[in-house]
């Protein structure tokens, strides 16, 4: 293993054996069960990760993909079934309520548990007892057995111990979400801290915009196999396809999925089975402009602002149902754009072909930041604006019309069209990241968007 690695996780997979039967368990651990008396299942399937010291990596996936049995085999709660893991550095993890807790103990008494678990002896605690029993917050009840506790007050005391004791890898699984908002605000100071010391955190939430905003890398997990690792925005714009089943398999069993172009253009090619798609322009838009291009003459000021402004890279995939064939930007004038001052009104367009008939449609928009973490967005559900069927050869052009009161800088556009068949969340059509749009701003306040608050400064009365 490396200088710089922390962790190394080497082809490890684990497998679980199902029973139909509670004796067939039985007969299994005495040696007599018969060959077909159980199921495997991999809940790992021959993955390899690194981490790197001073990194922060998110885990992601659906539930079932394996986040939390890695986490486990890594700190040593679970033995592998094969590969091997390596670790460099004192490991302080946080990966259930419950774990390594003794429910009958006082909080004090569960502190020091914890403590001597993890490897540090009792003076070692008794030094970081105070900054545990400050950020708990949790009062007199540290003295009351566990057991009593709620589960928020059972998750700031189980993470009070597991980031206090200055552990050089903390691992946590998905706890942060039982905690109140206070609560996980403190967490996450405390993670901005552990970074500027560089520390090493690996972590697993569903929160996806806290992967994007903390995380160096995310790994994706689905089903036990390892479908990719890289920037927190290419990992969730890749998982959002697998939540909605549209992803390209791996070739075989126990094989990495594709790397991340041949992943794109896999989603580009689901997205193209209902006809010729066109990221930016129709197919009669496209052909005017590659005529334009063979008789010599210059495309127009719209079409040049577009081309600056469209994405190469653009994501996109769907079932074919539907096809988002152009869109972009005007301002309060009506001319297209991808430049907008801040304060001013503005609107999003969008075109959708239809190649199948769809029960209702919804039309979607989503903007994010440059670190992929989504900012704000709507749909034509959420707005009542649209709810009826469309036919096979319909054409439908979108419009949301809004004040701008992002704050000043660069934003990415995505574009979608979804729905419901027979119930179940279904992807027509999606382009993520597809328009470049800029907001001009000369007043930016505090966070992500402007409240437009009016500031009265008056003597007192």
């Amino acid at each position: 293993m490396e200088k710089d690695t922390a962790i190394e996780v080497k082809n490890l997979t684990k497998i679980y054996r199902l029973y139909d039967k509670p004796m067939d368990r039985l007969r299994d651990s005495l040696g007599l069960a018969r060959k077909n008396s159980f199921k495997e299942h991999r809940a790992l399937n021959n993955v390899s990760l690194t981490v790197r010291k001073g990194e922060t990596v998110g885990i992601i996936g659906t539930n079932g993909s394996g986040k939390s049995t890695i986490l486990k085999i890594i700190t040593g709660v679970l033995s592998p079934t094969e590969g091997e893991v390596n670790v460099d550095g004192h490991i302080s993890a946080l990966l259930e309520l419950g774990a390594g807790f003794n429910m009958e103990y006082n909080g004090i008494d569960n502190i020091y548990l914890n403590g001597m678990m993890i490897g540090f002896s009792e003076e070692e605690i008794t030094k970081r007892l105070d900054s545990i029993l400050e950020f708990a917050d949790i009062g007199d009840y540290v003295y009351q057995p566990v057991k009593t506790y709620s589960s928020g007050m059972f998750v700031r005391l189980a993470f009070a111990v597991a980031i206090n004791i200055d552990p050089e890898i903390l691992i946590v699984d998905e706890a942060l979400s039982v905690g109140d908002v206070f609560f996980q605000a403190k967490c996450y100071h405390k993670f901005e801290e552990f970074k500027k010391q560089g520390k090493t955190i690996l972590f697993v939430s569903h929160d996806l915009s806290s992967i994007s905003k903390y995380c160096d890398r995310a790994v994706l997990l689905n089903q036990g196999v390892l479908l990719g690792e890289g920037t927190p925005k290419k990992m969730i714009d890749i998982y959002k396809q697998v939540l909605v089943g549209q992803y390209p398999l791996p070739k075989g069993e126990g094989e990495n999925l594709l790397d991340d172009e041949d992943i794109r253009k896999a989603a580009a090619s689901a997205a193209d089975k209902g006809g010729k798609r066109a990221a930016g322009g129709d197919e009669k838009a496209s052909d005017a402009s590659s005529k334009d291009n063979k008789s010599g003459e210059s495309p127009s000021k719209d079409s040049k602002e577009k081309a600056d402004s469209t994405n190469p890279d653009t994501l996109e995939y769907g079932d074919g149902a539907a096809t988002i064939t152009d869109f972009f930007v005007t301002d309060e004038k009506g001319t297209r754009t991808n430049s907008i001052i801040k304060g001013t009104e503005f609107t999003v367009h969008m075109k959708v072909r239809f190649d199948k008939d769809v029960a209702a449609p919804i039309f979607a928009f989503t903007f994010k930041n440059i670190m992929g973490i989504e900012i704000t967005g709507t749909n034509s559900m959420v707005e009542k604006a649209f709810l009826d069927p469309v036919k096979a050869g319909d054409v439908k052009d979108i419009s949301f019309t809004q004040k701008m009161t992002l704050q000043g800088g660069e934003y990415l556009l995505s574009f979608g069209v979804t729905g419901f068949e027979q119930n179940d969340f279904t992807v027509y059509h999606r382009l993520y990241d597809a328009l470049n749009v800029t907001v001009v701003s000369d007043k930016n306040t505090v966070g992500y968007y402007d409240m437009e608050s009016k500031c009265i400064v008056e003597d007192a009365k």
